[in-house]
This record gives structure tokens, C-alpha cells and sequence, in this order.
């Protein structure tokens, strides 16, 4: 098993190096990289051959360090999730944002899929593939293990015939902070509902290799652990940031921290999510500092 790993990661490390050859070569005669290389070329040497991927929206990224987020203040105002999930049915089709967040599917205003432009093929789970659902970019359990109510149950979470019950149900019942923060609408995005099952509350990271389950569509899950796309990286990483600043909880684990940071350089804010925190802003009453901050400094 061990000499099998190590020929994987050898064979791994052949390939990315050709790839970067052949990529190196193409812009030496063409002046560009081709696209279809993209996703075999390490993120850290996209600024390289895609400068333009560096430049998202012409923006700059901010250098925000994890350790000195600017203060903000969290959701105080929404506590039913099921009013979230209307009020950005509503944000989106206002503003004909018709895109899910990680495969680029478009839906119409009655939140109809479409996967004939994206490439996004169905894994397993056809039905779940045809309907939007929000995800949480930071895992409802991921901070819902800090609340007492999740992790060991309340007097009042008792069902009908007596057994008591914890989790993700007690803490939505009993626990006025957790409705809060579940219901925040700045962690709240559009997914094609099978990709938003098999994510799961698997955390975001690196995955070595691009293992392709869902057709064009470039997220990978594996090992529970959940790649994005890399146009997403900065988006997922100034979520985790703002949730981080707005309720603590533990939202970014120790070892997320250079990963996030990175992430948050890599791929700067574009148009669109500077102008969804200030349609946020004014639905949910508190302002995401994160944002504010980056959007200002790339003239968004």
C-alpha cells in the first residue's frame, strides 16, 4: 500500500511538471497558456500563466491576516432560516443573479436548474441535482459544535415520546445565537442541491489531483474535504473570515489560517460580491467589514 502511494505522488508530480512545461512552452509562441491547462496547473502559479485570473475584476486583493480581522458585527436581526432562504430568493432574482455559486448552473426566477451551458453532470443523486439549495460556506456544524444545545441536548429538547434529543434540531429550537449565525445571510450561497449534499460539512481545502465527478463543473470532494473552484477561493475565504470576526466559535481552524489568507490574495473580490454585501447590508441591518474593507481598496 505505502509503494503504491508513493508511485501516485511520484506519477502526480510528473504530470504537473509536464503540464508546466507545455504550459511555459505555449507562452513562449502564443503569448498565453491554453485554458484547458488550467485546472492541472498548481493554483499557487495561476498569477503566472493567467495573470488575468490575478486580476479579477481589475481588483486587487487585500492582505487581511487572520489574527487581525477588523471588527463586525454579526446577523441580530433574521433568526429563521427559512426567512434567509426567501429573502435571498428574492435578492437574486432582483438582481438577475441567475448562477449557482460553485458550477456556474443558471436558474430562472422560479429556481428552475439548467445545466445545459455549465457541463455540470449529476453524480449520483439526479433529483437533488435539479433544485437549488443555500449552503452554508462555513458548515452549520461546523460552528453548531460550539453551541452547548448541539453538542449535549436541552430540558426542552424532548420529542413526543420522551427520548431526548441534541443536534442540529435542539440548537434551532432552544438557542436564540444559534438561529442567528445559522441564519446569516452572509454565508448563505446558491448550490446545485447534490453538490451541497455530498459537500456536506466537509471543510475547504486543497485536493492533490483533479478528480472530476460532475462533469465540466470544478469541484472536487474527496476524503471529506471540499475543493473549490478557484475563482471561489477568495469568496469562501472572506466568508470564513467574516463569520470568524462577527461570532469567534473556532469558524477557522489553526491549520486553515495560511490556507484562507492565501486563498482571500488569490482571488480578489469582483463586482458581485461587493454589491451582494451592500444589498446584505441593507436586508440584514450589519455590515461585513471584510468586505467593505476589500471592496473600497479595489475600487468596488
Amino acid at each position: 500500500m505505502a509503494t503504491r502511494k508513493k508511485n501516485n505522488s511520484t506519477k502526480n508530480i510528473i504530470v504537473t511538471v509536464l503540464v508546466v512545461v507545455a504550459a511555459g512552452a505555449s507562452m513562449l509562441f502564443t503569448g498565453s497558456a491554453p485554458e484547458f491547462l488550467r485546472e492541472y496547473i498548481p493554483p499557487q502559479l495561476h498569477s503566472v500563466f493567467y495573470p488575468e485570473q490575478s486580476s479579477k475584476g481589475n481588483a486587487t486583493a487585500a492582505d487581511v491576516k487572520v489574527m487581525n480581522l477588523p471588527a463586525t458585527e454579526g446577523n441580530t436581526k433574521i433568526s429563521s432560516f427559512s426567512s434567509s432562504k426567501r429573502q435571498l430568493e428574492k435578492l437574486y432574482v432582483s438582481q438577475r443573479q441567475f448562477k449557482t455559486f460553485y458550477c456556474s448552473s443558471t436558474f430562472d426566477k422560479e429556481m428552475n436548474l439548467d445545466h445545459s451551458k455549465s457541463g455540470f453532470r449529476f453524480r449520483k443523486n439526479e433529483a437533488r441535482a435539479n433544485r437549488i439549495e443555500w449552503e452554508h460556506i462555513v458548515a452549520a456544524e461546523s460552528f453548531g459544535q460550539s453551541f452547548p444545545e448541539w453538542r449535549d441536548g436541552h430540558p426542552d429538547c424532548v420529542d413526543s415520546k420522551g427520548k431526548a434529543y441534541k443536534g442540529r434540531e435542539c440548537a434551532e429550537k432552544t438557542s436564540k445565537a444559534f438561529q442567528l449565525m445559522q441564519a446569516d445571510l452572509y454565508n448563505l450561497v446558491p448550490a446545485i442541491g447534490e453538490v451541497n449534499g455530498d459537500r456536506s460539512n466537509y471543510r475547504h481545502d486543497m485536493i492533490p489531483g483533479e478528480k472530476r465527478e460532475y462533469g465540466a463543473c470544478n469541484m472536487e470532494i474527496e476524503n471529506r474535504i471540499a475543493e473549490p473552484p478557484d475563482d471561489k477561493y477568495g469568496d469562501i475565504a472572506r466568508t470564513y473570515m467574516y463569520m470568524e470576526a462577527a461570532y469567534g466559535r473556532g469558524v477557522i481552524a489553526q491549520a486553515s489560517v495560511k490556507l484562507y489568507e492565501a486563498w482571500n490574495k488569490m482571488d480578489p473580490v469582483d463586482k458581485w460580491e461587493c454589491e451582494r454585501a451592500r444589498l446584505i447590508e441593507k436586508i440584514q441591518g450589519n455590515k461585513n467589514t471584510i468586505l467593505e474593507k476589500a471592496c473600497k481598496q479595489a475600487g468596488l
